[in-house]
């Protein structure tokens, strides 16, 4: 009898380089890759349906390179040993797409075939007449691309793969399969563990009915609801707590327009109420969702107490321009309140660079959220055209300058010009809007209003320490951030030169020195704030404009209301401001 022919299936997700051409990586990453566990789950369907045949051995590894140094020599070594197999990396943005294909390239030269799935290809081929430079000298590299998403499809690329057929682009973007009944995403512990506080992701849905232009998602998932099954989500935390996860991000681009919403918190709510499990959910919403009914309170019973958001500006031209008309500036308050009044910490994600800001208005707008919205922690992003965005489809038709470099399409640098500010000018903006926000005094305040409003000042202040920390000493987003920088001296982007071994210790001591005692200082201080504030007697009275409660009268004075009173309608502002703003009108 012959012994099962072995195949070899490696899914990496790659990171992306940092300033100084060093892979970014960490002991422990901030966000899980809900791409790694889809693709994961979707290969161990295929192993146990024994797509390749009964006479094949099908092994899996998945890594993620934010966290892991990739066993690249072992890897081929595993292969040079007669295995067939294939290497994937899978959910490549587009600031990864540049290290996904250096990769490649290192696997290729050892005759292992490679396959690059994301948001990057999905995007170009979504939204562009033709396959962008960096994608074609890929697969003219001898790279296969695969665009859309992969339940049922991804059984035909292994075939290929063990047939020596493999096609060079796999295009499934007509084809937005159902997810009733698809593999749900799903990672072992031995990678989760590698994230903060063992966070794994799933996602309940796919699919956004709004239009903003600088969305790449609606593009590529499509503006059509799709979700998973209250079964399949209930099976897949159960499978996650055996393995002492309890801890999830939805990573539904919105959920609060996942038509199944409500079967899916009905049924986490029996299991976290009925059962007692310990169930901790992170989910993304707009800024509409307070007004669907029983949405909050269910998203809370069922364990949802960090809720992130795309508040993006407070110019409504700005939002209106970008097709953010979801976005009512004069309903933030309100809509805020009812969350922070469940007791939840919220993030919400400011972009930096429409066309109306300048530098004077972006400061003056970050002052009001300070003082006047609830909001824990603020995200900057700067506007920039994502290849699969309309707004990047506009700008490549019209030949608008884009900077070339992708790995720099991460949200963080600059890569297009602006009618008011030099790139440089636009890029100092946005580091200081890191700085504006995060002062110590209002690290203070956002600690003093969670205790006021029931929330865990610990968890406040460690994410305070860690967004702050994160842009301040480790110069890197905390989206991307991590804990305990790992950097290999040989994982350096090609053409930037390597450093000796000795000067590349001697400066990484350095630096580890002098970031561990900022980091430390850091803590200290937020953690003696903490301590005063939990002692107060009076810390669940304190108030503020922000968590005061709203009504008519309070919100005629906002600076909000009056910087942007011309854009908001006359029924939503108080009676003695309304005849003033219409005869001005």
């Amino acid at each position: 009898m012959s012994l099962p022919q072995p195949f070899h299936l490696v899914l990496i997700k790659p990171s992306h380089y940092d300033d100084q051409g060093y892979v970014i990586q960490w002991e422990r990453s901030a966000i899980p890759s809900n791409s790694l566990a889809a693709l994961h789950a979707i290969a161990m369907d295929s192993v146990e349906r024994e797509v390749l045949g009964i006479d094949v051995d099908m092994t899996i590894d998945a890594y993620d390179e934010t966290n892991t140094v990739i066993p690249i020599t072992r890897i081929i070594r595993k292969f040079k040993r007669g295995a067939r197999g294939l290497v994937g990396l899978v959910g490549v943005q587009t600031n990864q797409f540049p290290r996904a294909v250096d990769l490649g390239k290192i696997f290729l030269d050892a005759q292992i075939p490679v396959i690059i799935g994301g948001f990057h290809v999905s995007g170009c081929l979504a939204m562009l007449p033709k396959i962008p430079g960096d994608i074609q000298d890929a697969m003219d590299r001898g790279m296969t691309m695969f665009a859309g998403e992969a339940e049922y499809h991804f059984d035909e690329v292994l075939r290929d793969t063990h047939q020596g057929t493999l096609k060079p682009l796999y295009n499934f973007l007509s084809d937005n399969p159902s997810l009733q009944e698809a593999p749900a995403p799903i990672l072992p512990l031995n990678i989760v563990r590698k994230t903060f506080r063992r966070l794994a992701s799933f996602d309940a849905g796919r699919g956004c009915p709004f239009q903003c232009s600088f969305c790449t998602i609606i593009n590529v998932q499509g503006r059509t609801s799709r979700w998973r099954s209250a079964d399949d989500i209930e099976a897949l935390v159960r499978a996650n707590l055996q393995q002492g996860i309890r801890r999830f991000f939805i990573t539904d681009d919105d959920f609060a327009r996942n038509k199944g919403w409500e079967e899916i918190l009905d049924r986490l709510i029996q299991l976290r109420e009925g059962e007692g499990l310990p169930l901790s959910l992170a989910i993304q919403v707009d800024t509409v969702c307070h007004k669907i009914p029983r949405f909050i309170e269910k998203a809370v019973r069922a364990g949802c107490f960090n809720i992130f958001m795309g508040l993006e500006s407070l110019n409504p031209q700005s939002l209106a321009d970008a097709k953010k008309r979801q976005n009512k500036i004069w309903e933030y308050r309100e809509m805020l309140q009812a969350w922070k009044n469940h007791g939840c910490t919220i993030v919400a994600g400011y972009i930096i660079g429409f066309p109306q800001d300048t530098p004077e208005s972006i400061a003056h707008d970050i002052d009001i959220i300070k003082k006047e919205l609830p909001i824990d922690l603020l995200e900057f992003f700067c506007l920039t055209p994502l290849p699969g965005s309309e707004d990047h489809k506009n700008l490549y038709l019209r030949h608008v300058s884009m900077d070339d470099d992708m790995n720099k399409y991460d949200l963080e640098h600059v890569t297009t010009d602006h009618p008011h500010m030099s790139r440089q000018e636009w890029q100092e903006v946005y580091q200081r809007a890191w700085q504006q926000y995060y002062t110590f005094e209002h690290c203070e305040t956002v600690m003093r209003r969670a205790a006021a409003k029931g929330q865990s000042v610990v968890k406040v202040m460690f994410f305070l320490l860690c967004f702050y920390g994160s842009i301040t000493y480790e110069g890197i987003h905390p989206l991307e951030g991590g804990m305990f920088r790992k950097k290999a001296r040989k994982m350096r982007r090609p053409g930037v030169p390597l450093e000796s071994p000795f000067l590349f210790h001697v400066h990484r001591i350095q630096d580890e020195l002098s970031k561990s005692y900022r980091w430390i200082r850091l803590g200290w201080r937020l953690n003696l704030l903490r301590r005063r504030i939990e002692s107060d007697p009076n810390k669940t009275r304190y108030t503020d404009l922000a968590i005061s409660p709203v009504t008519e009268h309070s919100e005629e004075n906002l600076e909000l209301v009056n910087t942007y009173a011309q854009y908001i309608p006359i029924s939503h502002i108080s009676r003695g401001k309304k005849d003033g703003l219409a005869s001005a009108r």
